[in-house]
């Protein structure tokens, strides 16, 4: 394996979501779904890794590290606890992290809404409530108002497709629903959702004289291959769902109508999706990581090069990128060669937040997967920087990955599925 060298203008950075780490939120509706006993292992979000109650220690570590990019989101449940009742003391609690994230050296990318509900919103429907994209667009207000003289990055929505399949089309997700319409439905007012917020964001810091924002969504998409490229359903299958999953969304979302909606490409990429139908699947002995995921290092590099036909003058900001490796025992490898393949594309990628910093409530799967650079001990809470955390930091100092540590990634090792 040979050295990489990062181009000038590439950041590395970490990413989290509030449900996952935060903890001190029992009016979401994750919290209600765990009441319901939908997660693998019984993992409470209200405590998750009590990252509320550990900020200075995280962010030490990530300053230590040397990590000066930060993608977070806000908790919605929290900021408006009951409909039209916004907290004060919340925002003031928000303003506090960015304000030590700042004192840290630390550069945040916001995220305002990251698949977590208050439970108010989602028994009224959740996206399918017609008075949907106006109870969001005020909570965006309000936190924009609130926060824009701290904060110049945004995402609007995390992964508003995964939201809708795996809320509406049976995979696991409250509200447990299976209903093609549904998920439809919320795809389509998330989009409208994204594109009202970011006119509102971009208004809101003009009004307000803040500085110009930058504005996007983090869109998950997929590698996508027929599971028997000889098989004609499997073919047609396979461009059936890449079209709908991402394709049509990406187009709706930051073009249609008056766009563009975005000022950076935002990308959520794990993994290659081998379809036969309408679900998704994974070849047969191919490298996989501990959730049966296709490794698939030069599918980050497709993906990019769809959402750079889509908008050329734009840069990509690989705004997630990980893998469940509950032992550490590749994630090293991982890391080199997805950013090995991002380096030598020659696309105008200009920033990565590895998912995720710290190991985290995994949404069902709890704390059976394991994404961080960061041990997390749900016992005693301590946190431990993983060897794969270590390599990570010696890329950020190195700039990029040196002929030795290529050759100690590539010692580590895939499991085959």
């Amino acid at each position: 394996m040979s050295a990489v060298h990062f181009p000038a203008n590439f950041a590395l950075g970490a990413a989290s979501a509030a449900t996952q780490i935060d903890g001190d939120c029992k009016e979401s509706n994750w919290y209600e779904w765990y009441q319901k006993g939908k997660i693998k292992d019984n993992s409470d979000p209200n405590i998750a890794t009590d990252h509320r109650g550990h900020l200075e220690e995280d962010t030490r570590l990530m300053a230590e590290m040397g990590i000066c990019h930060y993608r977070f989101g806000l908790e919605w449940a929290r900021l408006e606890p009951q409909e039209g009742q916004f907290s004060q003391e919340e925002m003031e609690k928000v303003r506090e992290e960015i304000t030590l994230l700042h004192q840290n050296g630390i550069h945040v990318l916001l995220t305002l809404h990251h698949f977590s509900n208050p439970l108010w919103f989602e028994h009224q429907g959740g996206f399918l409530n017609p008075k949907a994209v106006e109870q969001y667009l005020a909570m965006v207000e309000f936190a924009v108002r609130h926060l824009g003289d701290l904060v110049e990055e945004y995402v609007t929505i995390n992964e508003p497709n995964v939201y809708a399949v795996c809320g509406y089309l049976g995979a696991g997700f409250p509200p447990g629903e299976f209903n093609m319409p549904h998920a439809l439905r919320v795809m389509k007012v998330m989009g409208e959702c994204h594109r009202r917020a970011y006119r509102l964001i971009h208004n809101i810091h003009k009004e307000l004289g803040y500085a110009e924002p930058k504005v996007g969504l983090a869109m998950h998409m997929r590698a996508f291959v027929p599971y028997n490229a000889k098989n004609l359903w499997h073919r047609l299958a396979c461009r059936i769902s890449e079209y709908n999953f991402q394709t049509k969304l990406n187009k709706t979302y930051m073009l249609d109508p008056d766009g563009p909606y975005a000022d950076f490409l935002g990308l959520n990429y794990y993994a290659r999706t081998a379809t036969s139908g309408l679900g998704d699947g994974t070849l047969p002995h191919v490298p996989v990581n501990d959730l049966g995921w296709e490794i698939y290092p030069a599918g980050i590099v497709e993906c990019c090069q769809k959402l750079h036909a889509l908008l050329p003058e734009l840069p990509i900001y690989i705004t997630e990128n990980g893998t469940a490796d509950n032992n550490d025992a590749f994630r090293r490898r991982y890391l080199y060669e997805h950013l090995k393949a991002l380096s030598e594309s020659g696309l105008p990628v200009t920033r990565y937040y590895h998912w995720c910093f710290v190991d985290n409530f995994e949404w069902l799967e709890g704390f059976t997967a394991r994404f961080g650079l960061v041990h997390f001990d749900t016992e005693t809470h301590q946190r431990t920087i993983k060897k794969s955390g270590a390599f990570y930091a010696r890329m950020i100092a190195e700039h990029g990955i040196t002929e030795e540590m290529a050759a100690e990634a590539e010692k580590e090792e895939y499991p085959h599925g």
